[in-house]
């Protein structure tokens, strides 16, 4: 074992999943496996993902999926050098795994977590499987102080994530060159019946490959990586699906009850906070996740404060708002100046800045009015949902039928989010400008944009077929249901 210490300090492990006794299942209910098993685990490592820790300047994790028949959880790490011997220099760092099977057969996951690490430096890592190690991997740690950078906020992808939402994926990491971080706003994957659940999160992570493992991910839990539960009295609840905690390894300072999904982390001036609103709409956990936000965003010393959820505050697609957690959190996101709520679920795509709608939002910022948090949402997969009556006057922008893809530039009193179709083509986007006092101004763009995308023709009945003649707004048949 090559011993040799970072310049930083002793890299140690910390255990990341928690050692079961039993074997994970991970199966779902009806659909079998695809034919001739590609996501079955392999004799290298796959599944390889980076996540970031509470303190990104020092800390990394990264899970990784192997074979059962690997000897203990092990990845090395080095400082990166132009020179391809750099990994003469790595140590070994050990985590820990858990078995599992599913419909693909057994496996084993493994976590590691990379402590100790220098601010705003290249590492390289790979992590080991039966066959050998898989190639490096590198990333870049977090600068200690408040610095510019770019970041990915993508919807959901959800259903054909390798066929359709690839495409947004692949052409945001291609059009923003090198972004610090990818954030994702829940229902990764559908977790239902129509695929293999283990077949869908093989998907997910072909749909990223290398990028995920070397663009920290950052995940929010939407309520498809949740599964149904009967209770022993014959209830109906939820239960997070079992590929959530193998997959990931995420920081723990989340909310009581919620620790596996919520969690917040501060990037070079930006205090991320991540928020679980299945759990705190199904499991009884509104309260403690509401507590938790506020001492969160109480503590940020960051110029930035943006929040990642699934769903929406303020919806685009269905009739009403999400009532418990507008309740709860809209008037705490204002109170503690959060800058930008970023949102799924609706499978539309919105920006909303005032809750009265565009005109009254456009007349206050006109007069002088501060912004408060600009509300989006936004879907990067193949499922669609109409666009709600109130879409037509309350958020500034939207679009049905459409996958995007979000790129957010920070800087020290600016932030830029444009949003772009997955044809790359810029749709929507904004300046936030914040004064001396803290305060946000809205700035629109000036340059041209298209007009807002919608479909055409005979309207949905809600739980009735989509009708014919039913036009998209690329004159292809619209896919946008209309959610009751």
């Amino acid at each position: 074992m090559r011993t040799a210490l970072l310049v930083s300090a002793l890299l140690l492990a910390a255990p990341a999943i928690a050692q079961a006794p039993a074997v994970i299942d991970m199966t779902g209910e009806k659909a079998p496996a695809a034919a001739g098993a590609p996501y079955r685990a392999k004799s290298l490592p796959d599944r390889v993902v980076l996540n970031p820790g509470a303190d990104p300047a020092r800390e990394m994790a990264v899970t990784w999926r192997t074979e059962t028949g690997v000897a203990g959880t092990q990845a090395e790490l080095a400082e990166m050098a132009p020179s391809p011997t750099f990994g003469q220099k790595a140590v070994q760092v050990s985590g820990t795994s858990v078995a599992a099977t599913s419909e693909n057969g057994p496996s084993r996951h493994h976590s590691v977590r990379f402590i100790g690490l220098k601010p705003d430096t290249a590492y390289a890592y790979r992590v080991q499987g039966t066959a050998g190690w898989s190639e490096w991997h590198q990333f870049r740690t977090a600068s200690a102080e408040a610095k510019p950078f770019r970041f990915l906020y993508v919807g959901d992808t959800q259903n054909s994530i390798l066929n359709i939402g690839s495409l947004a994926w692949r052409r945001a990491l291609l059009q923003a060159g090198n972004p610090a971080l990818m954030l994702h706003a829940g229902d990764l994957v559908a977790s239902r019946d129509d695929l293999a659940h283990d077949d869908e999160w093989g998907e997910w992570f072909a749909a990223g490959g290398w990028a995920l493992a070397s663009v920290p991910q950052v995940v929010a839990a939407g309520n498809h990586e949740y599964v149904d539960l009967i209770l022993p009295n014959g209830a109906e609840s939820r239960r997070l699906a079992p590929h959530w905690p193998v997959s990931f390894t995420l920081p723990k300072n989340g909310a009581a009850g919620a620790e596996a999904t919520s969690y917040f982390l501060d990037w070079q001036g930006v205090r991320f906070v991540v928020l679980d609103g299945t759990s705190a709409l199904d499991l009884g956990t509104l309260k403690a996740q509401t507590d938790w936000l506020d001492r969160t965003l109480a503590g940020s010393k960051a110029r930035w404060n943006v929040v990642l959820m699934h769903q929406p505050i303020f919806t685009c697609a269905r009739p009403k708002d999400t009532p418990k957690l507008k309740e709860a959190w809209a008037a705490l996101f204002e109170r503690r100046k959060v800058d930008l709520v970023l949102q799924g679920h609706d499978h539309c795509y919105s920006r909303l800045t005032a809750e009265q709608g565009r005109e009254a939002g456009a007349k206050a910022r006109t007069g002088g009015a501060v912004q408060g948090p600009v509300y989006m949402v936004s879907v990067a997969g193949s499922k669609m949902y109409g666009l709600n009556d109130r879409s037509a006057s309350q958020p500034d922008k939207v679009a049905e039928d459409s996958s995007l893809f979000q790129i957010v530039d920070v800087e020290a009193d600016r932030l830029k989010l444009r949003a772009h179709l997955n044809t790359g083509v810029l749709y929507d986007g904004f300046d936030l400008v914040k004064g001396a006092d803290g305060r946000n101004r809205l700035v629109e763009l000036d340059s041209a944009l298209p007009q807002a995308r919608r479909c055409s023709g005979p309207a949905q009945l809600p739980d009735q077929p989509m009708p014919a003649g039913r036009l998209g707004p690329d004159g292809l048949p619209c896919t946008a249901e209309v959610k009751d």
